[in-house]
């Protein structure tokens, strides 16, 4: 609204809202800031910072296994794609039974459009499911085509 040649409707709209204090703030900035602000309220009174002093020099790796890996219950497959001029990229995050998380992320190398960047990111959502042998998912994404027609629909 700073052009010196501005339309009719524009130089309306000017000159209505210059009684207000009205103040431009690019999209961007306000999500930034609205991101940081919902972190800082809600920041850990007891955290501690990380331990990474190792106890045992030999020791290289500890892991538990269940021998019952929960069968009947699902896991959760959160997906979504972004497609801009900048580039492509993909996101997965497998959600476990008990609450853990596994993030998946990829940059696809390819032109490609919104609805073929969902189905990527589900493939590869489904791939990692598969990879870790998970009997019982549910698949959540934003994506209204690719839900359908997982569906069947």
């Amino acid at each position: 609204m700073e052009s010196i040649a501005l339309n009719g409707r524009m130089a309306r709209w000017q000159i209505l809202l210059s009684e207000f204090d009205i103040v431009y703030v690019n999209q961007k900035a306000v999500k930034g800031s609205a991101i940081a602000d919902f972190l800082a309220s809600r920041a850990l009174e007891d955290y501690e910072p990380l331990n990474f002093d190792f106890p045992n020099e030999y020791l290289m790796y500890i892991a538990t296994t269940e021998e019952d890996p929960q069968e009947g219950h699902p896991w959760n497959l959160n997906f979504d794609g972004a497609s801009n001029a900048v580039g492509n990229g993909i996101r997965a995050v497998l959600v476990s039974p008990n609450g853990d998380h596994y993030p998946i992320t990829s940059k696809l190398d390819f032109d490609c459009t919104n609805n073929i960047v969902e189905y990527e990111a589900c493939i590869m959502g489904i791939r990692a499911a598969i990879e870790r042998k998970i009997k019982v998912l549910e698949v959540y994404g934003d994506s209204a085509l690719v839900i359908y027609q997982l569906k069947g629909e």
